[in-house]
This record gives structure tokens, sequence and C-alpha cells, in this order.
């Protein structure tokens, strides 16, 4: 299939800070013909006329009405992440377009991390680890830290997330006798 064929899709840029990661440019070039965000900018009644979707990652670009606007062909806007909160959805869906997101594709990393934070907030991981590089001599009447009574078994918590995300937390916290109240965002 040729270049000229394939669907366009607006991107911020490659690479870089803000950019699509490169392999995952590479990946979309199979699909797609990329537009970045420049090349749009830089001849708009040409580009604006290819450009059937727009791939957010990292919020980025920004999906405002001057965009939807200048872009009649646009028939989805899919979203990188597991939000949605930083798109108008009512706004997007009165031009028509349709939104994709990747609901459940990070929920167990996002899990493990939050896990990882609350056992290490509860232990105080970070303030015995300084006191590792300040030396031996500085633990005389300090409290000991990752030992104390306040660990995180039979603690609750409080958590407002997205739902699989909830899901896979409580589920590891099971093991460490923590008790997880969520209440998923809709």
């Amino acid at each position: 299939m040729a270049q000229e064929e394939l669907p366009g899709v607006l991107i911020l840029d490659i690479g870089g800070t803000h950019g699509v990661l490169e392999d995952l440019a590479a990946l979309l070039k199979k699909h797609f013909h990329l537009i970045t965000m420049e090349e749009f900018l830089g001849n708009k009644e040409e580009m604006s006329k290819k450009i059937q979707s727009v791939f957010v990652f990292e919020g980025r670009p920004t999906i405002d009405r001057e965009l939807l606007e200048s872009l009649p062909n646009l028939k989805v806007i899919g979203n990188s992440g597991v939000g949605v909160d930083h798109l108008d959805l009512k706004m997007i869906s009165s031009f028509g377009v349709k939104v994709t997101n990747t609901p459940h594709a990070v929920a167990d990393p996002t899990a493990d991390i939050g896990m990882a934070l609350m056992l290490a907030s509860a232990r105080r991981l970070v303030e015995g680890n300084v006191l590792n590089f300040i030396g031996p001599c500085y633990f005389f009447g300090i409290p000991r830290f990752c030992c104390d009574r306040d660990g995180p078994s039979e603690s609750i918590f409080g958590l407002v997330l997205q739902e699989k995300i909830s899901e896979a937390l409580t589920f590891r916290g099971i093991y460490f006798h923590v008790s997880l109240l969520f209440r998923a965002r809709v």
C-alpha cells in the first residue's frame, strides 16, 4: 500500500520530549501516514483533508474546538492511556468523532507501583535508605526504620482510581493484610 493511500494520523511529533516514542511511531507507520503537528500547521489546507485520526500520546496534541473544526475528515481520536479526563468528550462527540483509549493496558504495572509506594511509605524505606549512606555512627538514638509497628498490615487505604487498577491493587493488598477501599472513577 502506497504512503498516499494510508489514512492520515495527526501526532504532535516523533521522539523528543513530548513526541510519540520512535518505536511506537515505526509501528504506526505500518498502518498510517503520520503527520506531525508542525507539518499540519505548515500546510493546513492540504493536510486537513488527509487526517482521519489523531493519536494522543501523553495528553498531546491538545484537542480543542479549533483543531476539530480544521479536520473535516476526522473520524477517531486514539488516546494512548487509561484516562480521558483531558478530553472534552461532549465537544468531540458533537463533531461525530469517536474516542478510544486503553483502559486495561497499564492496570497491573500501575498497581505494582502503587503497592510499592504504599509499602515504602508505611515502612519509611526512603528515610532508611538515606541513613544507609550517612553511615553507622548516625544510627544511635534514631528509631529503627522498616521494623516499627506502623507497617501496612491491617491498615486501611482509601483510593480513587480507575476500576481495573483498583482491582489489581486490592488483589496485591491481600498478601499484605491491607484493606483497600476504592471508588472507581466514572
